[in-house]
């Protein structure tokens, strides 16, 4: 085996530093007396660029990943920030529109506020509403203790929406004109038409196609679509004069006996956040 000698290598390394000094220091020589490079000094230089490049590549590869790293990481975190962003604008708007749908609802009681100038009258906030009774009951926050009785009427978004059942301190319960029981919705109620006044009994609800039913009419006007129903008070448990909504159509039985009004109520029902319970009129 070939014994390794460091010498002759020190001395190999020496000569050939010589002889690259030695290019280099005619190449500069000739450089400052000529215009042109000189053979050799394009062949060093070219030999030190392409070295420079072999030996560095791997280095640049290396400052080039870790750079793409750190984008990387920098745009993921942008990327978290605007989907923090995104999240608290969707949040915001949909406040916003609820907000919005708040002010409606205030804006159309108070509306009918303003109509019942020649009532006595209560605004309550809803606060329960059970799904298996949606249809037939609703329970509010005011009660004894604002003045609020049993069977006062209850309106809201411009209409006659039912009447308290049930008083306690500081809640009631109101049974709604849209319920099953037969006995919640028989409100007197009278006709406006062209020819005069028709007088009725409201006696049931349609569910099917969203419309009351006056039965037990008295008089000889006829009654036509969109002439107005509202409460007669004449059965002494609910004032007069409050909207109950418009006809929509009017039929005769089979023996032409009786007459079935169908009514468009002014209010719906599904979706009550406030209500106006009347308490009486002013001045009784």
């Amino acid at each position: 085996m070939k014994k390794f000698n460091p010498n002759k290598n020190i001395i190999i390394t020496l000569i050939l530093v010589i002889i690259a000094v030695t290019v280099l220091s005619v190449t500069v020589a000739k450089r400052a007396s000529s215009e042109k490079n000189s053979f050799a000094s394009i062949a060093v230089n070219d030999t030190v660029s392409i070295v420079d490049r072999i030996m560095f590549a791997p280095v640049r590869w290396f400052e080039n990943g870790v750079q793409s790293i750190q984008n990387l990481f920098v745009t993921y975190e942008e990327n978290e920030r605007l989907k923090e962003k995104i999240d608290a604008y969707d949040s915001l708007a949909q406040e916003n529109q609820n907000y919005q749908r708040e002010i409606a609802v205030l804006k159309e009681e108070l509306e009918l506020n303003e109509t019942l100038t020649s009532f006595e009258k209560t605004t309550a906030n809803v606060i329960t509403r059970s799904p298996d009774t949606w249809q037939d009951l609703l329970v509010v926050d005011k009660g004894a203790n604002e003045g609020i009785e049993i069977n006062m009427a209850v309106m809201a978004k411009k209409g006659l929406i039912g009447r308290v059942i049930e008083v306690n301190a500081f809640s009631s319960k109101i049974e709604l004109l849209t319920s099953e029981n037969q006995t919640s919705n028989h409100y007197p109620v009278r006709i406006s038409t062209k020819d005069g006044e028709t007088f009725g009994v409201l006696k049931g609800y349609d569910a099917e196609n969203n419309r009351f039913v006056v039965e037990q009419l008295t008089g000889e006007a006829a009654v036509a679509k969109d002439d107005v129903v509202q409460t007669s008070g004449l059965g002494g448990n609910s004032p007069a004069d409050l909207l109950v909504g418009t006809v929509v159509e009017a039929e005769v039985d089979k023996f032409g006996l009786d007459t079935k009004v169908y009514v468009q109520p002014y209010a719906q029902t599904h979706d009550l956040s406030v209500v106006t319970i009347i308490e009486r009129a002013v001045g009784e």
